[in-house]
């Protein structure tokens, strides 16, 4: 978003942001009871939830990110050093997310590493098959279902490029998740809960996050107007955070999750003047206009059709977004 957004919020200040510690006590709690005693009274029911404190927990660590429950970062990052995502390191996600928050760059195929967007040029010389994956990709039912595994492919095969090149940074930070993906392999191991069944779990998990990202951000000439707000408080605002309002969360990013509904109640009109209203009433809206129904295009449209590349496999890597 241009300069004109990026605002100074002045909420309460809290040394320590209890309610949300208790959220990822809860979180934890919900996830090892799910794995255990609820897997061996409904196999199928423990899958489930554990997904759901699998995105909670993700939801937790972008909050993490951006500087809470603590004023020290060492203790926030501690809260969720377990790598329950398994695929996802911590590190790499923070610095991800962060790159992401250059507003002025949000949606470009190469500068924001959460775009969903390919370059026209790349888009041209994409094979069939994954042209028909990334078409599906861009509908709702899609984006849930197919989104963990094509992020999943793009991220790991772009990351192992970087550690083959001697990226310390992602080195360390893979180091350091799988510490933590030790931690759950050994929880799992000793729980009733099988492998497959927890990666089923991480599949759940990773395609509800994949609602929330669907339609955060659109081609716009205007980057303050690429950024959504959905009107949600229901249970998946609260699984998410409230990042559902996400243009107040771009604008003030350090703002905890549970001022954000409050802060845009109180300045609606303001948001959607600034965003041009890129807004929706519910999720349960946005399940209704995109189940089956793309959304957006694959290549951006506001990049011009060039040439395609020649190496368009490795293209596509570096142009291949998490969201």
């Amino acid at each position: 978003m241009s300069p004109d957004c990026r605002e100074e919020i002045h909420c309460p200040t809290r040394r320590i942001e209890w309610i949300t510690i208790g959220l990822v006590l809860a979180t934890y709690l919900i996830w090892a009871l799910a794995t255990t005693w609820l897997y061996a009274l409904n196999a199928p029911l423990a899958v489930i939830i554990a997904g759901i404190a699998i995105a909670q927990f993700s939801s937790l660590q972008h909050e993490v990110l951006h500087g809470h429950p603590f004023t020290n970062r060492r203790l926030n990052e501690a809260l969720v050093f377990a790598g329950l995502t398994l695929t996802i390191p911590y590190g790499r996600f923070r610095d991800l997310h962060l790159k992401h928050h250059h507003d002025p760059d949000l949606t470009d195929p190469y500068d924001d590493p959460e775009s969903n967007y390919l370059d026209p040029a790349v888009w041209a010389g994409v094979s069939a098959p994954l042209r028909w994956a990334l078409l599906t990709n861009n509908t709702l039912l899609g984006r849930i279902v197919l989104g963990p595994l094509i992020g999943n492919a793009f991220f790991l095969a772009s990351e192992a490029r970087l550690m083959v090149h001697g990226d310390a940074g992602a080195r360390r930070d893979w180091l350091l998740h799988l510490a933590g993906v030790a931690m759950v392999a050994a929880w799992i191991w000793a729980a009733p809960m099988t492998l497959w069944a927890y990666l089923a779990a991480v599949w759940i998990g990773q395609g509800l996050l994949k609602i929330r990202t669907f339609l955060e951000h659109r081609a716009h000439e205007a980057a303050r107007a690429r950024t959504v707000v959905v009107e949600d408080r229901g249970p998946l605002s609260i699984l998410f955070l409230n990042n559902n309002f996400h243009a107040v969360h771009h604008c003030s990013p350090d703002v905890a999750w549970y001022d954000l509904p409050s802060l845009y109640a109180a300045r609606r009109d303001h948001y959607l003047r600034l965003n041009e209203a890129y807004v929706y009433r519910s999720y349960a809206q946005i399940f209704g206009a995109f189940l089956v129904r793309r959304k957006d295009p694959v290549p951006h449209p506001m990049m011009p059709v060039m040439v395609p590349v020649e190496d368009t496999g490795v293209a596509l890597l570096d142009s291949a977004g998490l969201a």
